[in-house]
């Protein structure tokens, strides 16, 4: 509320609908990718054409965010900082990204999304394990809630996917975990090269990493694809990866980051909305009630978790 009232009510509409827009846009790439592979193509192609077209866009960030700092700002690269945006590109984009992708391939988008919505409590586990920050009691419930909402959606698809559930949930769980070690990292070297710098530089390694993937593990014949793989992959890159990171930046900066965040809540349910409408998956009471639970403990932890 206070947040709210902090914000003057053209940048609080501006801001509610950039951070709105950015989170169903970024939960769409669920979606897109669940269609691309209707046409046979596999992960690591897919995600090579994804960062192939991406590369071009977070190239052009990294340098107008480079070149618009102010002077006394502006920092140059050293190998430190370097081998840094290596590390974080590795770890939020290559094996976020990756692992995603894979995973998708064994689950539906609505348990992918609300798994990748359980970071904020990854974030909070990561503090208390590397930095012995507190964890209190009522985050503790709130967390306990998130991960039996997962629980619950996955038990249901675990009954007629088997197997192929528990993979793809780990894939995509594990996903969740190097996003969450990049948040946890990535502290010292935003405050450092600014968060759009930082963010271009480190998408760009790691698109420049899954199409040397794509080279080394498949020969140059698996890059004919279906055309419509090349389009969706096009759609993917610019309106599901590229523009929801400038929409929630810009919405950062119009009301802050924590109701910013809290905006971002929409997107569980637009991808399963999307799910439903687009892909046809169930939408039946465990989806509701998993969701519902998941959206209730993140919303806690996070709002519980800001200034300790």
């Amino acid at each position: 509320m206070s947040a709210s009232t902090s914000v003057s009510s053209p940048h609080l509409a501006t801001g509610l609908l950039l951070a709105g827009a950015g989170s169903i846009a970024f939960s769409g790439k669920a979606i897109i990718v669940k269609l691309a592979y209707r046409h046979g193509v596999d992960a690591v192609t897919l995600i090579m054409y994804r960062m192939l077209f991406a590369l071009p866009l977070f190239l052009a960030l990294a340098w107008w965010a480079t070149v618009h700092q102010d002077r006394g700002e502006r920092v140059p690269l050293t190998t430190r900082d370097a081998l840094g945006v290596l590390g974080l590109g590795v770890t939020g984009y290559y094996l976020a990204s990756f692992l995603d992708f894979w995973g998708l391939e064994y689950i539906s988008a609505s348990l992918e999304r609300l798994i990748l919505y359980l970071n904020p409590t990854l974030v909070l586990l990561l503090g208390w394990v590397i930095y012995k920050r507190r964890v209190t009691g009522l985050q503790a419930i709130a967390m306990l809630v998130s991960y039996a909402g997962v629980l619950l959606v996955f038990g249901h698809e675990a009954d007629f996917a088997g197997p192929d559930a528990i993979f793809g949930a780990a894939l995509v769980f594990a996903s969740a975990i190097s996003y969450a070690v990049y948040l946890v990292y990535s502290g010292e070297l935003v405050q450092r090269l600014g968060s759009m710098r930082l963010v271009g530089l480190a998408t760009s390694v790691a698109c420049v990493l899954c199409i040397l993937q794509f080279l080394l593990l498949r020969p140059m014949s698996a890059a004919v694809v279906a055309p419509e793989v090349i389009w969706l992959s096009l759609l993917n890159a610019t309106l599901c990866t590229f523009a929801p990171v400038i929409m929630v930046m810009m919405a950062i900066e119009r009301i802050g980051a924590g109701l910013a965040a809290q905006t971002g809540m929409i997107g569980p349910m637009s991808t399963i909305a999307m799910g439903v409408l687009i892909l046809d998956e169930p939408f039946n009471r465990w989806i509701v009630a998993g969701t519902v639970l998941v959206v209730a403990g993140v919303f806690l932890v996070t709002r519980f978790g800001r200034g300790r």
